[in-house]
C-alpha cells in the first residue's frame, strides 16, 4: 500500500471510497449492536443510546486536536514542508493523551449528575452507569485513535481506516455474541459485556494504527520533537480546533437538549429516536465521507496556494454527493416500515420512528450542504464563521422550532426533528454562500514555498 500524493487531480473516490466503507461498516455494526441489545432488553437500548449521546459529546472534546491535526497536516504536506511533520504528529498525540485521561476521569465521576440532568428514565439509569464506567473510562484510546486516523488519511492512507474498521467490528460483534448469547452468557453481564467488547475494539484499533504508522515510515513520535516545546504550533492547532470543536460541541449540546425533550415523551419515544438514528446514519454516510475527503483535498490545495482549484473542487463534490444523499434518505424512509421491524415489533415505536425518517429527508439535504462547505471552510483556515453560524442557527432556529413543534404544538418526537431540519437546511445555504463569497481566501495557516518565493 503505497503513499499517495494528494492534489487537484486526486479523484474524490480515492479518499471518499475507503471512508465510505469505513463509516458504513461502523454504522452496520452499531445497528447490529442495537439489534442484539433490543433482543436482550428494550430498556438497555435506551440506556446505551443515552450514554452514547453523552459520550459523543466527550469525543468532540478530543476532536479539538484531531480536527486541527487534519487541517495542519494537510496544509503542511500541500506546502511540501515535511521537516515539521514529526513535531505535529507528536504534539497532537501528546495533547490528546493528557486531555483523554483528564476528561474521561471527570466524565465517569460525574455521570450521575449528567444523566439525571437530561432526564433519563429511572429504569434505564443503572445500565447507562455501567456502560459509561467501562466505555467512558477507556475513551482515551479513542482520543488517540482519532488523531492517528487523521494522520493516516492526510498522508493518503484512507484505506487503513476501513481495514481497521473491519477488524474492530468483528471484535464488537463476536464480543457482543459471546457475552449476550454465547459461552459467557451465564455471567449475565448484559450491557457490561457489550461495553467490554466496545472498549477492547478501540484498544486494538489504536495499536494497529500505530503499527501501520511505523511500518510505512510515515513519521515518528518522540519527546525530542517537543524540545523546545512548540507553543506556537500548539497555539495554531488550538486556534483551529477550538472553534471547530466549539461548533460540534454546540451541536451535540443542542442534540442533548432535543434528547431531553424526547426523554420527557416516554420510553417509546426514546427508543423510536434510537432505532431511527441507527437507520438515518445510513442516509448520511456518503455525504459525510465525501465531505471528509474534500476537506483533506482542500487542505492540500490551499497549502499549495491553489485556491481557485480548491473552490471548484468543492462544488464538484456537491454535484456527486447531494443527489446520492437525497436518493438514500428517500429510500431509507420508504423502507422504514419494514427495516424497523429488525429492531422492534411494537407498532407505536415503528410509527414514531418512520415519521422521524420522513422529516430526515429534509435534514439530510441540509446536512449534505453543511458538511461539504463547513469542512472546506475549516480546511482553508476559515474556522470562526462556521462556529458563529452554528450557534445562531442551532439555538435560534433548531431548538426553538423543535420545542415549539414537538412540545407546544404537540406533534411529538417527529416535531422535535423538524427543528433539526430547519437548522440544517438554512445553515447549509448560509455556509454555501460563504464559500461562494471567497472570504475564506488568504486564511491558510501555512504558505507554500512557491507562494513565499513569488
Amino acid at each position: 500500500m503505497a503513499k499517495r500524493e494528494i492534489n487537484e487531480k486526486t479523484p474524490l473516490m480515492i479518499l471518499a471510497g475507503p471512508m465510505f466503507g469505513e463509516l458504513l461498516l461502523n454504522i452496520l455494526v452499531n445497528n447490529v449492536d442495537t439489534m442484539m441489545l433490543s433482543h436482550h432488553s428494550q430498556n438497555a437500548v435506551g440506556a446505551v443510546g443515552n450514554a452514547n449521546q453523552i459520550m459523543f459529546f466527550l469525543n468532540l472534546t478530543f476532536n479539538i486536536i484531531a480536527t486541527a491535526t487534519s487541517v495542519v497536516v494537510a496544509q503542511y504536506l500541500g506546502a511540501k514542508q515535511h521537516d515539521k511533520m514529526n513535531t505535529i504528529y507528536t504534539l497532537a498525540m501528546f495533547v490528546n493523551l493528557i486531555s483523554g485521561l483528564l476528561f474521561s476521569g471527570i466524565f465517569v465521576f460525574s455521570k450521575g449528575l449528567i444523566l439525571k440532568a437530561i432526564d433519563v428514565p429511572e429504569i434505564m439509569l443503572q445500565d447507562a452507569y455501567t456502560y459509561i464506567n467501562i466505555v467512558g473510562g477507556t475513551m482515551v484510546f479513542l482520543a488517540l485513535y482519532n488523531v492517528m486516523l487523521q494522520i493516516l488519511r492526510c498522508n493518503g492512507f484512507a484505506n487503513v481506516g476501513m481495514i481497521i474498521s473491519i477488524l474492530i467490528n468483528v471484535i464488537n460483534i463476536v464480543g457482543n455474541y459471546v457475552f449476550l448469547y454465547g459461552p459467557l452468557k451465564f455471567l449475565n453481564l448484559g450491557v457490561a459485556g457489550v461495553a467490554l467488547a466496545t472498549a477492547t475494539s478501540r484498544i486494538v484499533a489504536l495499536i494497529v494504527a500505530i503499527v501501520f504508522f511505523y511500518t510505512k515510515k510515515i513519521g515518528r513520535f518522540g519527546i525530542k520533537y517537543l524540545r523546545p516545546f512548540p507553543f506556537r504550533m500548539l497555539g495554531s492547532m488550538i486556534k483551529i480546533g477550538l472553534p471547530s470543536a466549539g461548533e460540534n460541541m454546540s451541536y451535540n449540546l443542542y442534540q442533548i437538549f432535543l434528547l431531553r425533550l424526547i426523554n420527557g415523551m416516554g420510553p417509546e419515544a426514546v427508543n423510536a429516536k434510537v432505532y431511527s438514528a441507527s437507520l438515518v446514519s445510513l442516509s448520511m454516510v456518503f455525504s459525510n465521507s465525501a465531505a471528509m475527503a474534500t476537506q483533506i483535498i482542500t487542505g492540500h490545495l490551499v497549502g499549495a496556494g491553489k485556491e481557485d482549484a480548491a473552490y471548484k473542487r468543492v462544488f464538484s463534490t456537491l454535484k456527486i454527493s447531494l443527489p446520492i444523499t437525497i436518493g438514500m434518505s428517500t429510500l431509507n424512509w420508504a423502507l422504514s416500515p419494514f427495516t424497523l421491524k429488525f429492531f422492534t415489533s411494537e407498532a407505536t415505536i415503528i410509527k414514531y420512528a418512520s415519521m422521524i425518517m420522513l422529516v430526515d429527508i429534509v435534514i439530510e439535504i441540509g446536512r449534505c450542504l453543511n458538511m461539504t462547505f463547513v469542512s472546506s471552510l475549516k480546511a482553508a483556515g476559515d474556522y470562526v464563521f462556521p462556529l458563529v453560524v452554528g450557534l445562531v442557527m442551532m439555538w435560534g432556529i433548531g431548538a426553538t422550532v423543535g420545542y415549539t413543534m414537538g412540545v407546544v404544538v404537540g406533534v411529538g418526537v417527529a416535531g422535535v426533528f423538524m427543528g433539526t431540519a430547519s437548522d440544517e437546511f438554512l445553515r447549509g445555504l448560509v455556509t454555501m454562500w460563504r464559500w461562494r463569497s471567497g472570504k475564506w481566501r488568504g486564511k491558510a495557516i501555512v504558505k507554500s514555498k512557491k507562494v513565499e518565493n513569488e
